[in-house]
């Protein structure tokens, strides 16, 4: 036997897709999982299109999800995510995928962990790499997650049924503050910007102050002579300072991100239509795993909308919401997020951040990795 099949669907959450497992059908130590993930998806390939796995070529489509027994009482499962780069062989456990964690809940539906009646689930999600809650709530019909609905997303053909994502306590996931290096704003190499850590850690710093509008499509951003190559440089330098390294060459590819933002203005989206300034409240174009983003990390954004809530950050400066929610434009459209904030006498502390995804099985059977 040449090849062995492990079990496993292929889902897609919000505006990315992964490979889902039970955490029964893999090694329980990240070291033995690792290989199975990297084959999995198709990495390392020098083409940079994973054409002999089922990862998609970007970030956003090299992604897994590990799904568990809960290890604390008030969560109904365990989630643990986990980024595959797409060229190199390695994988990222910091951070969560905040897309992908739209499709647990269903996931945990319609594979038996969590029972659920028709009407609207409720599934306490532990989200393990961040150590966090996520509340998601969804329609159920038949005894499964309902699919079929008028809830859209902004670089997803189509609509589905609504799933509402409520992240708990999102602040200091992974550094362990909300603000690692406890200052609001800064400057690296000159350039003032916001380091956070909501959902994900960021460094925001502005577009204008790297010589663009912040209206640019992704390829023109990763086309700009030079450009890639001292973004990176600035996050990695953030991620010294938020303690994801001991040097700038030891912070890995999945965090910080880094983004580039500015104020609401006419931006030509991925589809040829046009996003008017009025329907944003902030503009952003973010990295991950050294790509720009054709839309926006879910994580990225609940990290920018709890930015756009501290006053003296960059991302405050720039934002001009009137409401509790935040309107994000983004590459291929806009994304609404609604961040609670809140600054007491210890410093700012960020309460929750909701947003609401659509998720989907695409197929369920079993994954083939080479013996």
């Amino acid at each position: 036997m040449t090849q062995r099949f492990i079990p496993a669907l292929f889902m897609r959450g919000g505006s990315s897709k992964g490979v889902f497992f039970h955490a029964r059908d893999l090694p329980a130590e990240r070291s033995a999982i690792e290989p199975i993930l990297l084959e999995v998806l198709g990495s390392p390939d020098p083409y940079g299109r994973q054409l002999d796995g089922m990862g998609g070529g970007i970030s956003s489509l090299s992604k897994a999800v590990i799904i568990g027994p809960p290890t604390r009482p008030d969560a109904d499962v365990d989630y643990l995510f986990a980024q595959v780069a797409v060229d190199r062989p390695v994988v990222d456990w910091k951070g969560n995928c905040g897309n992908l964690s739209s499709a647990v809940g269903p996931f945990a539906v319609d594979e038996g962990l969590v029972p659920a009646a028709d009407g609207e689930a409720l599934v306490r999600i532990h989200q393990v790499n961040t150590q966090r809650m996520i509340h998601a709530r969804f329609p159920v019909r038949g005894g499964r997650a309902e699919v079929r609905g008028a809830a859209t997303v902004a670089g997803v053909p189509g609509s589905g049924a609504p799933i509402r994502l409520d992240f708990l306590s999102p602040g200091g996931g992974i550094t362990g503050a909300l603000l690692p290096t406890g200052a609001v704003a800064e400057e690296i190499e000159g350039l003032p910007c916001t380091l956070i850590d909501s959902g994900h850690p960021v460094a925001f710093f502005a577009a204008a102050d790297l010589g663009l509008s912040g209206a640019e499509s992704p390829d023109a951003i990763e086309a700009t002579p030079g450009l890639m190559a001292r973004l990176d440089r600035l996050r990695r330098l953030a991620g010294l300072r938020m303690g994801l390294g001991a040097t700038p060459e030891e912070v890995g590819l999945a965090a910080p991100r880094i983004a580039l933002i500015a104020p609401p203005q006419p931006a030509r989206l991925l589809d040829a239509s046009l996003l008017p300034a009025e329907a944003q409240d902030i503009m952003v174009r973010m990295l991950s795993m050294e790509r720009v983003h054709r839309a926006v990390p879910l994580t990225g954004a609940l990290a920018l909308a709890t930015a756009c809530r501290i006053t003296g950050s960059l991302p405050h400066a720039f934002c001009h919401a009137a409401g509790e929610e935040i309107r994000i434009g983004h590459p291929s459209g806009t994304l609404t997020v609604a961040a609670q904030v809140r600054q007491e006498d210890s410093g700012w502390h960020a309460e929750s951040a909701a947003v609401f995804r659509t998720a989907r099985t695409l197929m369920k059977g079993a994954v083939a990795i080479r013996a």
